[in-house]
C-alpha cells in the first residue's frame, strides 16, 4: 500500500513536520492484528517507536498492550486507554519511582534485566504489600546482524542476564517473596532485516527453556521482543509479518499451554511516516553540491548516529 502524499496541502504548512498516513498505518495494524489473532500471539506495542495520541489509539482499537521503556511511557500507556495487565516495562537502568509506577499499575511484567534489579523490585513490592509479576530478559548471544548500535543480545552487551547467572537468579528468587515469575523475556536489537536471525533465536531460546524446564521451571509466557526492520530503500514496502511470525511457529518449541508475546515498534509505524522539509539553499563545495533544508538532525538522527539511509523524494516535481 503507497503512501499518498497531499502536495498542494503541504506547501501551505510550515516546514518541517512528520506527516502520517493513517491509511497505510491502520492497514499495516490490521495485517498485524490478523497475524496475532491466527497465530494465538499477544502483541505488545513499542511506545518508543511513536507516542503520538492517534497512533496509540489505533493500537488500543486493535487490542494490542504496550511495551514501556520508562514510568512516563507507563503513564501515557494508561491514559491512552492500554490495559494495565498488558503493560510490559522494559528497560536496563529503572529508576524506584519508576518501578513504583509499574507497581501502582499492577502492570502485566517488569522484564527484568539484573540481580540487581530483581532484589530492588521485590524490597520495593514488599514495602507497598504488591506481589510484581516478573519476566527474566536473557541475553542469548546471538549477533542480530544489525548496526553495533543497536545490538542488544551478545556477550559484551549492557543488557539482559548471561547464562552463567541462571543457578544465581534462580537460587535468589527462593528468597524474593513479592515476585512472581511469569515469562522469559528476548530482545536482541533493532532493524533486523535478515529474517534467519530469529531461526537463531528460536534455538537459543529453546536451548534456555530446556535449562529452566530440567529446574522445574516453566513459565507462563515467552517475550521474543520486537527488531523487525523495514526496507529504507522501498519505503512503501510493507514488512513480511507473515514469515516473521511463521519462524516462530516452526522453530519454536512452547511448552503445554504457554504463550508468546512480541514488542513491535517500528516496523508497525514506521512504513506510514515521512518527515517533510524545504530545501532553503543550494550550496556547491569542491566535489559537492548540497542542499541545505530546514530539517537536520534534530528532526532525524539516525543518518548521523549510525550512518542509515532514509530514501529522499522530491514532492515539488509531484505536484
Amino acid at each position: 500500500m503507497k503512501t499518498e502524499y497531499p502536495v498542494r496541502q503541504f506547501s501551505k504548512l510550515e516546514t518541517p513536520f512528520y506527516y502520517y498516513d493513517t491509511g497505510v498505518l491502520e492497514f499495516n495494524i490490521e495485517k498485524v492484528r490478523q497475524a496475532v489473532e491466527k497465530f494465538g500471539f499477544h502483541m505488545h506495542y513499542a511506545l518508543k517507536a511513536n507516542a503520538n495520541k492517534t497512533i496509540l489509539d489505533s493500537m488500543v482499537a486493535a487490542g494490542f498492550g504496550a511495551d514501556c521503556v520508562s514510568g512516563e511511557e507507563i503513564e501515557v500507556a494508561v491514559k491512552a486507554g492500554f490495559p494495565t495487565k498488558s503493560i510490559a516495562f522494559a528497560g536496563v537502568g529503572k529508576s524506584d519511582k519508576e518501578i513504583l509506577t509499574g507497581l501502582k499499575y499492577d502492570i502485566f511484567s517488569f522484564n527484568v534485566e539484573s540481580i540487581q534489579e530483581l532484589v530492588e523490585i521485590n524490597n520495593l513490592a514488599r514495602r507497598n504489600g504488591k506481589t510484581a509479576r516478573i519476566a527474566l530478559r536473557i541475553n542469548p548471544n546471538v549477533d542480530a546482524k544489525t548496526h553495533h548500535y543497536i545490538t542488544t543480545g551478545i556477550e559484551e552487551n549492557k543488557f539482559g542476564i548471561n547464562p552463567w547467572e541462571f543457578e544465581e537468579i534462580i537460587a535468589l528468587l527462593t528468597t524474593l517473596k513479592n515476585l512472581s515469575l511469569v515469562g522469559l523475556h528476548f530482545h536482541i536489537g533493532s532493524q533486523i532485516t535478515n529474517l534467519d536471525v530469529f531461526k537463531g533465536l528460536c534455538s537459543r531460546v529453546n536451548q534456555i527453556q530446556d535449562w529452566f524446564s530440567n529446574k522445574r521451571i516453566i513459565t507462563e509466557h515467552i517475550n521474543l521482543g520486537g527488531g523487525l526492520g523495514i526496507d529504507y530503500t522501498q519505503p512503501d514496502k510493507l514488512p513480511d509479518f507473515d514469515r516473521f511470525f511463521q519462524i516462530f511457529i516452526d522453530h519454536l518449541d512452547l511448552r503445554p499451554k504457554q504463550q508468546i508475546h512480541f514488542e513491535l515498534g517500528r516496523s508497525l509505524v514506521a512504513v506510514s511516516g515521512s518527515l517533510i522539509s524545504r530545501v532553503l539553499f543550494l550550496k556547491k563545495g569542491i566535489n559537492t553540491k548540497f542542499a541545505i533544508l530546514d530539517a537536520g538532525m534534530t528532526e532525524l538522527i539516525r543518518p548521523a548516529l549510525y550512518q542509515s539511509y532514509h530514501k529522499i523524494e522530491n514532492l515539488s516535481a509531484q505536484g
